[in-house]
């Protein structure tokens, strides 16, 4: 049944959005799928959407509105009939009415609205963006150890080819009496526990694998794996915290968004002030009636003869509203101070984003540097205890500790080349840089 219900829901799926998983997907590949798929995104778009349609109702706000009405009356006994005086009887009337009104000024409220609602609509275009970064990281993160792990089951499987040499190596000599059964033993025992390495180490790849599928919200992920680059490792200029945070402050969408919004406050703050204004509106209408007991004039006479038209201006002056306008400003001169904090908040967690980002980019180069230092020295000195071990001047165990010592050296390097590629590729980012490998 479980079977059944995944293949309908395969079925239900249009064709163009099923992943095509017949390659490795690069790290843009991944990224773009994210922000096509991902539902945070989306949610964020359906937000911008929103705006749009806000800011398209202020922006019709300078336009009449005309409404048309019919209504039909019946009269029963004494009232006033077609000739506007008092008759007794039944009677019926039928009216047509076309009405527009129209805005003039309101303390220039409307203007304002419009570039509130412009301002709304570019702040939640930068949180979309900021959406859209937040997963970008997200990916890269998960593609990067994706690579590490690619790397770790490398060096296991290494490990794994050197130790199964010496078994067979060790299996010959035995048979020619030069070795031990013990040491052929210690060997093979050896070589177990490499495999068993060696299967963590798939195991970590598919765990990791299966991390990033789920982040990209990918439908199936059994056939899924990612591309691996050549990554040309170098020592790149990280640069100073400061510097980061002064060029992050004019391309960070969260920080703009913010912006955006402080001054959006502004604008309510000079929209809440309106009220203190006077409000002037023109109105025009025409319209017409027919009574049933006017008899001697036809539907059609009376529709002309009844025929009238208005126009008329309105101004409404605000006296005392008992503080009300005067609360209201206050709340949002509150607002602006709230928002004002806010920007500051945004503002500090973004350099202390890029003190972390920076700190550990430096660490990772210290690291990357010593640790390869340190891969080649483990490397020369296995090479020497390997071949002294297969001379007979070395123990199993000081074959085994110098086989771990490498192993170790190895994975800590691997380990520091993506963390520091990871770590500095962020660090442009920041800077306004695309996130690639």
């Amino acid at each position: 049944m479980k079977a059944l219900l995944i293949a309908l829901a395969f079925m239900a799926q249009p064709t163009d959005s099923l992943p095509d998983l017949s390659h490795p997907w690069s790290l843009q590949e991944c990224t773009q799928w994210a922000l096509e798929h991902n539902l945070t995104v989306a949610a964020q778009e359906v937000t911008v959407q929103g705006r749009e349609i806000d800011k398209n109702t202020a922006d019709m706000a300078w336009l009449p509105s005309v409404n048309g009405s019919v209504s039909e009356n019946w009269s029963f006994g004494r009232g006033i009939g077609g000739n506007n005086t008092y008759e007794s009887g039944n009677s019926a009337s039928t009216g047509f009415n076309l009405g527009a009104s129209m805005n003039l000024f309101d303390g220039l409220a409307t203007p304002r609205r419009m570039q509130l609602a412009k301002l709304n609509l570019e702040a939640a275009t930068e949180d979309l963006e900021k959406a859209r970064n937040d997963i970008r990281v997200q990916v890269a993160q998960a593609y990067v150890q994706i690579l590490y792990n690619y790397e770790i089951a490398d060096v296991a499987r290494e490990q794994l080819a050197i130790d199964s040499l010496q078994v067979e190596r060790l299996e010959g000599l035995f048979g020619t009496g030069k070795a031990s059964a013990a040491e052929v033993s210690q060997q093979k025992a050896s070589l177990a526990q490499s495999q068993v390495t060696l299967i963590q180490a798939r195991n970590n790849v598919r765990t990791s694998l299966l991390t990033l599928a789920q982040l990209l919200e990918l439908p199936s992920w059994e056939q899924f794996s990612v591309l691996r680059p050549k990554v040309e490792m170098e020592e790149l200029y990280i640069g100073h915290p400061d510097d980061i945070y002064a060029e992050a402050l004019g391309v960070r969408p969260e920080i703009r968004a913010e912006q955006l919004r402080l001054e959006g406050s502004a604008k309510q703050l000079q929209i809440t002030k309106a009220a203190y204004y006077p409000s002037l509106s023109l109105s025009a209408g025409m319209g017409t009636n027919y009574y049933s007991s006017f008899a001697t004039q036809s539907f059609w006479n009376q529709l002309s003869n009844n025929f009238s038209q208005y126009v008329g201006l309105s101004l409404n002056i605000p006296i005392f509203n008992k503080f009300s306008t005067r609360n209201q400003v206050r709340t949002a001169k509150l607002q602006q101070t709230s928002q004002q904090l806010q920007l500051r908040r945004t503002q500090q967690t973004l350099y202390k984003e890029i003190q972390q980002a920076w700190n550990s980019a430096v660490a990772a180069r210290a690291k990357w540097e010593a640790s390869n230092t340190a891969a080649s020295a483990a490397q020369d000195a296995f090479v020497l205890t390997q071949a002294k071990y297969e001379n007979g001047k070395a123990t199993f165990t000081e074959f085994n500790e110098s086989r771990n010592r490498l192993v170790k050296a190895q994975s800590d390097a691997v380990q520091a080349t993506y963390e520091y590629l990871y770590q500095t590729r962020l660090v442009e980012f920041y800077r306004g840089g695309a996130l690639v490998l």
